[in-house]
C-alpha cells in the first residue's frame, strides 16, 4: 500500500478547512494547525473551525450569478464548506445564509473525526517547509505575518473590513416592521424589514454621518474593500447613497401602506432559533456607544438589545501578482501553496474555493502529476488567474465576478440575461473538460441548470 506524505495546513478557517478536507479524502495525512483558543484574534469568538466573523450570508445562490455558480462548481468537487453550509442553511430569499454555530460546529466535527487529519492547537510561527498550505487568513499571528513577509521580501498590503451588528428579535417592536423578501424570493418572508419615511430616513442619515468613529492608527490610511464599505462611509458619499445601496426599498411593499417605503433596513435570520437577526449591509466603524445611540433612535429599535456590535478589523494580504502562480503555489517555493483571503480573494465562498483548489492541486503535486491551474473561464479558476496576474500595479482583493471570468473580450449580442447564461454555460463546459482531463470523478449533476431556469 502506498504511504502518502504528510502535509501541513496552517489555519483552520474556511480555506484551511477546505484544503485539509480535500487532501485527507485523497488519502494524504494532514497536520492542521489552528492557534485558537490559546492565541486569540480581535474578532473570533470561539475555538471552532471556519468561524464566520462577519455576515452569516454566503451571498446569492442563483446559478446565473457568479457566486451562485462558484458554489455549484465547489459542490461538484465535494466541497466540505458548501456541504456544511447547506446543512446549516437559514431562510434568506435568493441567498444562502447559515446558522453560524451549527455551520462551524459541523466543519469542526468533520475534520476532528477524519482519520487522516491530526489537529494541532498551536500557533505556527515560521514560514513552512514543503509540503504545506498556508491559509492563516488575514488575521494571522504577528510572528507568522512577519515570517511570511520576510520570505517574500516586501511589505504586506491591507484593507479594513467591517462587521454588522446582531440584535435580539424579542427586543424589536415588530408592530413597526414586516416580514418580506425582495420580489417574494425564497419563501417570500425570509427578511424582517423596518420601513422609514423621508423624515425618519433623513434623521437617521444626519445622526449617522455625525457619529464618532473608530479611526486607524496614526501611520495608516483607513482603506476599505469597496464591495463591503461601512455604512457611514457610504453615507459620506451623498444623502441618497444608502437608499440606492443597503437601504434600497425596491421589491418590497409595506403592508400598512400598500406602497414601497422611502427607505428600509433589512434584518436577516442569524440562527436556527430565529432569536438573533443581523442588520443587513450595516457593517460599521462607529464606536459601540454611538451605535447604540444612533440605531436606538430608529422607530421600532428603542429597546434593541445588541448581542454583537459592529466593528472594524485590519485584513492583511499578499501582493500575489508578484509571488504566486495561478495554481496558488509560491513561485519561489512551489511546494508551498497560499490560500484564503490572505492571497487576495475576498469573501467566504471565494476563500473556501481557493482552499479547495490548493488542496486538489497539492495532491497532484505530491503524486507527481501535472499541476495545472483551474480554467480561467470557470468561477473558481478565475480567482487563481486574477490574483496571480502580473499586470496588476497593486493587487486589489476581489470577489468572483463575470469580469474576471472573461478576461478577453466576450462578444455576444443580445439581452444581458442571455449573455450571463452563455458565460455560465462556458464555465460549466470548461470545468467538465478540466475534471475529465485530470481524471477527477466530480459530481456533474450539481452543474445542471435548475429546471425553472431552463428556457
Amino acid at each position: 500500500m502506498t504511504e502518502f506524505p504528510r502535509v501541513t495546513v496552517i489555519g483552520a478557517g474556511l480555506a484551511g478547512s477546505e484544503a485539509a478536507y480535500q487532501l485527507a479524502k485523497r488519502g494524504f495525512r494532514v497536520r492542521l494547525f489552528e492557534m485558537r483558543p490559546s492565541q486569540k484574534t480581535d474578532v473570533h469568538q470561539s475555538d471552532q473551525f471556519a468561524e464566520l466573523v462577519c455576515s452569516n450570508s454566503f451571498r446569492s445562490d442563483q446559478m446565473e450569478n457568479p457566486v451562485g455558480l462558484i458554489k455549484r462548481e465547489m459542490a461538484a468537487w465535494d466541497s466540505l464548506i458548501i456541504k456544511c453550509a447547506r446543512a446549516a442553511s437559514l431562510p434568506a430569499g435568493g441567498a444562502l445564509a447559515v446558522d453560524r454555530e451549527a455551520f462551524a460546529g459541523s466543519v469542526t466535527q468533520a475534520l476532528e473525526n477524519h482519520p487522516n487529519i491530526e489537529i494541532v492547537r498551536e500557533e505556527f510561527k515560521a514560514f513552512p517547509n514543503e509540503p504545506a498550505i498556508l491559509a492563516a487568513g488575514p488575521l494571522c499571528s504577528p510572528q507568522l505575518h512577519q515570517a511570511l513577509h520576510s520570505f517574500l521580501g516586501d511589505e504586506a498590503l491591507y484593507f479594513y473590513d467591517s462587521i454588522a451588528p446582531v440584535v435580539e428579535l424579542d427586543s424589536l417592536d415588530l408592530e413597526r416592521m414586516f416580514f418580506q423578501s425582495r420580489y417574494e424570493k425564497g419563501s417570500g418572508d425570509d427578511y424582517l424589514n423596518l420601513p422609514l419615511n423621508q423624515f425618519e430616513y433623513l434623521d437617521f442619515y444626519q445622526n449617522l454621518v455625525q457619529a464618532e468613529r473608530v479611526m486607524a492608527k496614526s501611520h495608516e490610511k483607513m482603506i476599505f474593500f469597496e464591495a463591503c464599505l461601512p455604512i457611514e462611509v457610504m453615507a459620506d458619499r451623498g444623502v441618497d447613497t444608502l437608499r440606492f445601496g443597503p437601504m434600497k426599498p425596491v421589491g418590497l411593499v409595506d403592508p400598512r401602506t400598500g406602497q414601497s417605503p422611502y427607505a428600509v433596513i433589512q434584518f436577516r435570520q442569524d440562527n436556527f432559533a430565529r432569536s438573533l437577526w443581523n442588520m443587513v449591509g450595516f457593517q460599521t466603524q462607529l464606536k459601540w456607544g454611538e451605535q447604540a445611540r444612533v440605531f436606538k433612535r430608529l422607530p421600532g429599535m428603542a429597546d434593541a438589545q445588541f448581542v454583537r456590535y459592529g466593528m472594524i478589523h485590519r485584513n492583511t494580504y499578499v501582493d500575489s501578482s508578484k509571488h504566486l502562480l495561478p495554481t496558488f503555489q509560491f513561485r519561489a517555493r512551489p511546494g508551498v501553496f497560499l490560500a484564503g483571503q490572505i492571497c487576495g480573494v475576498e469573501g467566504y465562498v471565494e476563500s473556501a474555493a481557493s482552499g479547495l483548489m490548493a488542496g486538489v492541486l497539492m495532491s497532484r503535486n505530491l503524486s507527481n502529476q501535472s499541476v495545472v491551474p483551474f480554467p480561467a473561464h470557470t468561477a473558481m479558476g478565475s480567482l487563481g488567474h486574477y490574483v496571480a496576474h502580473s499586470g496588476h500595479t497593486k493587487l486589489n482583493p476581489t470577489n468572483v465576478n463575470f469580469g474576471i471570468m472573461a478576461p478577453e473580450p466576450f462578444h455576444f449580442k443580445g439581452p444581458k440575461r442571455l449573455k450571463k447564461r452563455k458565460l455560465v454555460d462556458r464555465a460549466i463546459a470548461e470545468m467538465l473538460d478540466f475534471a475529465r482531463d485530470l481524471g477527477e470523478p466530480i459530481d456533474t449533476t450539481v452543474l445542471a441548470w435548475p429546471e425553472e431556469a431552463v428556457t
